[in-house]
């Protein structure tokens, strides 16, 4: 058996995910290549996306951007969106 290294962390003290999120190569990819840490780390990081940028995840153009920021974010293959988290907490109702 292989030595697991997570794609995200590089620790090699955690598991791999080993559950496809989705049924395709990326999915595969996913469950092999990154820990059930990072995974919760990248549902967290894609939920700000979603609220802070107002995605309809029934437009693929945001299915898109949310696949893109993935990637970027667990196998680092590019530029991740900003959240300008300049004014958070400064709501007042």
């Amino acid at each position: 058996m292989t030595e697991f290294a997570c794609a995200r962390c590089g620790r090699s003290d955690r598991q791999p995910l080993g559950t496809k999120p989705f049924n395709d190569e990326r999915g595969t990819r996913i469950a092999e290549e990154v820990c059930a840490e990072c995974w919760e780390d990248w549902k967290r990081r894609q939920m700000l996306l979603i609220n802070h940028y107002g995605l309809n995840l029934r437009d693929r153009k945001a299915r898109d951007f949310l696949y893109r920021n993935l990637d970027a974010y667990l196998f680092d293959t590019g530029d991740q969106a900003d959240i300008d988290d300049s004014m958070e907490g400064s709501v007042s109702w």
